[in-house]
């Protein structure tokens, strides 16, 4: 029995939802909408608004399945309402960031800057507060795209353990380690 997958997913007000013929699922909300293609052995309807996802069979993958359609739908509806946003910070003397004409510059103590460009179903923005230009905030309605993004962006410049300089989530923290001065002592 699965314990996520048997759980109900309230329909916020304003979310419509829709399924067609081939399986695939559409959520539109305020903030835009979303599609899913579901496999052909897990079955969702609605109730009074509420969606319930069930399986045909007892079978170990359909189980597995059973209970992440049900995540997936419930960040779609999560994403469509509220949307899915993710900070990061860039430390390091020089560190910045800049935003023009949709492309992320950014200047990372490499010897030249390093420009990126998100996909459409995400919102990249630098947040000016007191104009350090060392937060980026990564935004948009699918979950999984914002992580993919913010990850990416990460991966330019991982934080590093000596000076702890690099590009990191806001709420992240870096074991710091001491430098090879701290081993002749």
């Amino acid at each position: 029995m699965s314990r996520i997958g048997n759980q109900p997913i309230e329909l916020k007000d304003g979310v419509e939802f829709s399924i067609d013929a081939d399986n695939v699922l559409t959520i539109k909300g305020d903030k835009g909408s979303d599609t899913l293609k579901i496999d052909d052995n897990i079955h969702v309807a609605e109730d009074d608004g509420v969606l319930t996802v069930t399986r045909s069979s007892d079978d170990d993958h359909q189980r597995s399945l059973h209970g992440l359609y049900r995540s997936l739908i419930n960040n779609m509806i999560i994403g469509v309402t509220e949307g899915y946003q993710k900070e990061l910070e860039l430390r390091g003397v020089g560190f910045r960031a800049s935003m023009s004409n949709g492309v992320l510059r950014m200047t990372l103590g490499y010897s030249h800057p390093i420009y990126f460009a998100a996909p459409d179903d995400v919102d990249v923005e630098v947040d000016n507060k007191k104009k350090k230009n060392t937060v980026i905030i990564v935004s948009g309605i699918n979950n999984e795209l914002v992580g993919q993004v913010a990850a990416k962006i990460r991966s330019l410049r991982p934080p590093e353990p000596y000076n702890g300089k690099g590009i990191r989530y806001v709420d992240e923290w870096v074991r710091r380690k001491a430098g090879k001065s701290a081993a002749k002592a």
